[in-house]
């Protein structure tokens, strides 16, 4: 994905686009829709010769998220991945491998949901299910 593209779709999100920033979402957002941790991405981004520290890629993701451009899926408690494809969907988590693969959002009805607390609204509902070897 081009710098400006990156650039523009950065400063749409309300976000400035810094060098760490554009570097992250360029190999984040580049490669089609994906799933990745905060460490694969900071892999990623070492082996592209860019100085940036694991809290500034939690930081990015995090900003990220809040503006819409990842979604986070928190599969355990301490391990989340961020999602590129922000549609509505869910996703199976398989356990052995640690990787998730989507699950176009219509395969799977909710039904009804129940009554949010006082105060509260639903804001979406995901359905994560979790695969283990037969």
């Amino acid at each position: 994905m081009a710098d400006q593209i990156i650039s523009d779709r950065l400063r749409a999100a309300g976000l400035r686009p810094t060098r760490q920033r554009l570097a992250l979402a360029a190999l984040l957002l580049s490669a089609g829709p994906r799933h990745l941790t905060a460490e694969m991405l900071y892999d990623e981004v070492r082996k592209a010769g860019v100085t940036v520290s694991l809290a500034t890629v939690y930081n990015c993701l995090h900003q990220f998220t809040q503006a819409g451009m990842v979604r986070e899926v928190v599969v355990d408690p301490g391990r989340s991945y961020f999602d590129t494809n922000v549609s509505e969907h869910h996703h199976f988590y398989h356990e052995a491998t640690g990787t998730l693969t989507d699950i176009p959002g219509e395969t799977i009805p909710l039904g009804t949901l129940p009554a949010a607390p006082e105060g509260k609204v639903i804001d979406r509902a995901e359905v994560i299910i979790r695969l283990r070897d037969a």
